[in-house]
């Protein structure tokens, strides 16, 4: 296959992710969703779940998944998809480093205690719920591979639930304008943590089974070194960034190139110890100095993240999504099973743990609701799975339909829960602020 084809390839699907992403933003605004939620179905709806039953050989030229290589006649992975997914990950990594951007440390600083108390609940009681599932799925075909033990079924199923969407919760507050709230910077912390914890259990449980248990040990305390080593060491060495950007009246090449390669240099890191990327681009953005710095890197970089490469990450996963695989009631029954318990262990625990942290309970019920979204982190962490040979591809297809029902959730019970034109909420004071009303 040429570079020219490849290019042309690449083009048309960014034609079609576009609008089909536009189509669903569209019809979902109707329904009261957020985009990030109506970019999520319209990835499934381009992948062979809809678009690969209705045109099947279309689908398969566009999103063509395999290739034979010239010569030899082997199937080799496409290359237009390698380069897909490339794509959709930086975009990711550049819409993460814009949330930090906006993250308030002294907000988080002050809400320590109820940030730990919901993020402890949406973690401890997902986990134990989908460990304790675990032990029914592992004697049962078509769930887990050959050779998955117990122990190694109930951790990976237990960090799976434990998720909460990163990106997605993020993609949400800051459509509903709240990102920078007491509420907003709760929930972001929280979910944040459950992520950052529920991937060492991952990493933790991928090193058993390549038999290297140092990688944990890498993951756990590469993490926790490489935040402090980024709080203590370099946010210090970029206060100057600010004088440089009162000189020029804004951010210069020379402050965004600093700004860019700090990001990657983080994200990078984070993604080589096991954790993903995202974090290490989350927490680029929030040691990045406020004012003109923060203000102007959010401003030149966010428009093309959100408008052009952030649907990208969001359609990619869902071309990877067999809804056809559950083909019997008793599939059936597990989705709405697992489902079932999702809700309960992540957006009522965190709920009763916000509430008793001290929140309202219009604010905690809030709270739960975000926390209960799952979205692309858990799509994320099963494809890790299913490379791994930890699950089959039921069980993926079961906890994608999970991840999409939670998150499609989200946005009604947040206007439900939490509506702007409440008076004195933190919603309505935002929504005033950015259309200029005091």
């Amino acid at each position: 296959m040429s570079s020219a084809s490849l290019l042309l390839t690449l083009l048309l699907q960014i034609v079609s992710i576009l609008l089909v992403c536009r189509v669903a933003g569209l019809l979902g605004r109707r329904l009261g969703q957020a985009q990030a939620v109506c970019d999520m179905i319209a990835g499934i709806a381009l992948g062979p779940s809809i678009l690969g039953v209705l045109l099947p050989s279309f689908q398969a030229w566009l999103f063509p998944q395999h290739a034979t290589l010239a010569g030899s006649g082997a199937i080799i992975t496409h290359p237009s998809m390698s380069i897909l997914y490339a794509f959709s990950q930086f975009g990711l990594v550049l819409y993460m480093f814009t949330v930090g951007l906006e993250f308030d440390t002294g907000l988080f600083q002050r809400g320590l205690g109820r940030v730990s108390a919901v993020s402890s609940a949406g973690i401890a009681v997902p986990f134990v719920l989908g460990a304790a599932v675990s032990m029914v799925l592992i004697s049962r075909p078509s769930f887990f591979a050959p050779g998955i033990g117990r122990w190694q079924a109930a951790l990976f199923l237990g960090a799976a639930m434990s998720v909460t969407a990163f990106p997605v919760l993020a993609r949400i507050l800051d459509e509903k304008r709240i990102t920078t709230t007491r509420l907003g910077t709760l929930t972001l912390a929280a979910g944040a943590l459950d992520d950052v914890v529920a991937w060492c259990l991952l990493a933790t449980l991928l090193a058993f089974l390549r038999e290297t248990p140092q990688l944990a040990l890498l993951a756990i305390g590469g993490g926790l070194a490489g935040t402090a080593a980024m709080v203590w060491v370099v946010r210090p060495a970029l206060r100057s960034l600010a004088r440089i950007a009162e000189r020029d009246r804004g951010v210069s090449p020379p402050t965004m190139l600093v700004a860019l390669t700090v990001l990657m240099a983080s994200a990078a890191f984070t993604d080589v110890i096991g954790i993903h990327s995202v974090f290490g681009a989350f927490v680029a953005g929030a040691i990045m100095p406020r004012g003109l710095v923060a203000t102007g890197l959010r401003e030149q970089i966010q428009p093309l993240t959100t408008t052009l490469l952030l649907p990208l990450f969001f359609v990619y996963s869902g071309l990877n999504t067999h809804v056809e695989l559950l083909n019997s009631a008793p599939a059936w029954m597990w989705t709405g099973v697992i489902t079932l318990l999702a809700i309960g262990g992540k957006g009522l625990a965190c709920t009763v743990a916000a509430r008793f942290a001290g929140e309202p309970w219009r604010d905690a019920a809030t709270i739960g609701t975000l926390m209960n979204a799952r979205g692309l982190v858990e799509l994320i962490m099963l494809n890790v799975g299913l490379e791994a040979g930890i699950i089959h591809p039921t069980l993926f297809t079961i906890m994608v339909l999970m991840a999409v029902t939670t998150t499609v959730m989200a946005s009604p019970l947040f206007e439900l829960f939490y509506r702007r034109h409440v008076p004195g909420s933190d919603a309505a004071r935002s929504a005033a602020a950015a259309t200029g009303i005091s």
